[in-house]
Order: C-alpha cells, then sequence, then structure tokens
C-alpha cells in the first residue's frame, strides 16, 4: 500500500449540515480542493466559510440535471474530480406499513437513486481522466435490519449491491471505490431537521412504536462516535493506493459486522447439506446422433 501525495479535488454531496461538513473540513485542511454541494447553498457557505480551494454548488441529488450541472461546474473551476462523497442523507423511521409509499420513495429517492445520479455525473469525469475514488456512506443499517428502519435499510442494501458491482465495472477504468460502515455518530441525523417518523396509524404497533420512539430521540446528541474524526479517517483512506473497498467505522459498528458474519456463518452450517444436495443427480445422457 502506497499513499497518494498529490491535492486532490473532492465533490462533497450534503455539505450543509451534519458530517458532509466534517468532511470537507478535513479535506480543505489537508490542502484538497472541495466542491461542496446541497440543497442550501447558504447553509454550506456558512458552515464552511470562505476558502480559494472551495466551491460550493447547488444540488439536490435526486434532481440528475443539477447532478451534471455540478459535476460540469466542478471541473471548469478545478479541472478534474478525484474523489466523490455520496453523504447526503435523511431518514424515515418507523414500522414498513405505517411508512407511506410516498415515505419510502422519498427515502429511496435520496439514499440510493440520488447517488446514483450524482456518480452517473461524476463517472463521466472520472472515466475521461482514467482516475478517481468514489466513497459512498452507508450504515451499519446496510449491513443488518433493523426494525423501525425497514425503509432506511432498504436504501442502504439497496447502495451497498450497487457499489459492489459498480466496483467491477469501474476498475478497468482506474476507478476505485468504497463503501464506509458508520455506526452511531453524533450527527443531526437523529433531529428533526433530519428525521421523519411514520404517523402511527397500526394499533398493532401502537406500544412498540412508543417505546421506539422515546429510544430514537433518547439518541440525538449522545452518540458515542466523532465526526471529525470519520472525516480525517476518509481523508487517510482517500490517500492510500488502493484504498479499502469497505471501512467499517467504530467500535460499534465492528462488533455489528462480527455479529453478521457469525449468523451468517450460522446459517451456512446449519443448511450445508441440504444446501449442497441441491444440484442434478447426474447430468442427461448426451442425445444418440
Amino acid at each position: 500500500m502506497t499513499r497518494k501525495a498529490e491535492k486532490q479535488v473532492w465533490f462533497i454531496t450534503g455539505a450543509g449540515r451534519g458530517m458532509g461538513v466534517d468532511f470537507a473540513k478535513a479535506a480543505l485542511a489537508a490542502g484538497h480542493a472541495v466542491v461542496a454541494t446541497g440543497r442550501d447553498t447558504d447553509a454550506v457557505a456558512k458552515a464552511l466559510g470562505k476558502s480559494g480551494d472551495l466551491l460550493v454548488l447547488k444540488l439536490d441529488v435526486t434532481n440528475h440535471a443539477d447532478a451534471a450541472a455540478a459535476a460540469r461546474a466542478a471541473v471548469s473551476r478545478f479541472g478534474r474530480i478525484d474523489v466523490l462523497v455520496n453523504n447526503a442523507g435523511n431518514f424515515f423511521a418507523g414500522y414498513f406499513e405505517e411508512l407511506t409509499p410516498e415515505q419510502i420513495d422519498r427515502q429511496l429517492g435520496t439514499l440510493l437513486i440520488g447517488p446514483m445520479h450524482v456518480t452517473r455525473a461524476v463517472l463521466a469525469v472520472m472515466r475521461k481522466q482514467r482516475s478517481g475514488h468514489i466513497i459512498s456512506i452507508s450504515s451499519t443499517a446496510g449491513l443488518v435490519g433493523f426494525a423501525f428502519c425497514s425503509a432506511y435499510a432498504a436504501a442502504k442494501f439497496g447502495l451497498e449491491g450497487w457499489m459492489e458491482s459498480l466496483q467491477q465495472e469501474v476498475a478497468p477504468f482506474g476507478i476505485t471505490t468504497t463503501i464506509v460502515n458508520p455506526g452511531f455518530f453524533r450527527t443531526e441525523l437523529l433531529e428533526p431537521a433530519s428525521v421523519t417518523y411514520a404517523e402511527p396509524s397500526i394499533e398493532d404497533y401502537a406500544d412498540r412504536t412508543a417505546e421506539q420512539l422515546k429510544w430514537w430521540q433518547a439518541q440525538s446528541g449522545q452518540q458515542g462516535g466523532d465526526p471529525a474524526k470519520l472525516a480525517r479517517a476518509l481523508v487517510a483512506i482517500a490517500s492510500e493506493e488502493p484504498p479499502p473497498r469497505r471501512f467499517i467505522a467504530g467500535t460499534d459498528a465492528i462488533a455489528t459486522a462480527k455479529q453478521k458474519v457469525a449468523d451468517l456463518q450460522a446459517q451456512i452450517d446449519a443448511y450445508r447439506d441440504l444446501s449442497t444436495s441441491l444440484a442434478f443427480d447426474r447430468e442427461p445422457a448426451a442425445r444418440a446422433r
């Protein structure tokens, strides 16, 4: 493993609040140029201040035209894009039956289709360069499903499958990918501006919904992970050659991942005999001529 020494151009989505602000600040502090994007450019500019290495752009990740325009503007200013961080996020929490189809559409739109729009726009630049690094922020909910997080987990599981497939598609062009699975970090994801709770509507879920709401609301501002440290870790990862294809971020995330591996192994072992008995007993005889 070697380290890249040259100045990079970072393109970060959701850079007006939460982890995105920390990612942008860390990249700037490391001497890189940053294209910081968000739906509210005033919020992005206020959060990051001024720098000759900073370009603030409007970008709603659910709008493919916004993504294409932002990629063009980034290249016009800096000439290239070296690191894309798919970070923009939101959280629709609730039991699946109580989440509306529109809420699920919005969850998938931001966390799965949005990164696809932005990556599609940036890939055209990276392919021409024959270099680039795509970092997508997933979650432990991209590894394990959790009650009350069905829509969020669906989007993150989808993100992971897409990214793992994309890695194989773009590697011949010198483009690398990294999936980041953060545990609980002290961000704004659980604050009212980012999280939407399903409207309780089914009596069978009422007691559990009340317990879940109490638990989630108590977590806001109490998460153990430091997003500034995660941001510095991402800068370090982006300087590696090659970077990791996956980064499990946080002690709690590592514990979740290890349990997932153990659960998968237990399922493999429990049904190994049945699973390995499913091939044809013998190949059909060749048709006589």
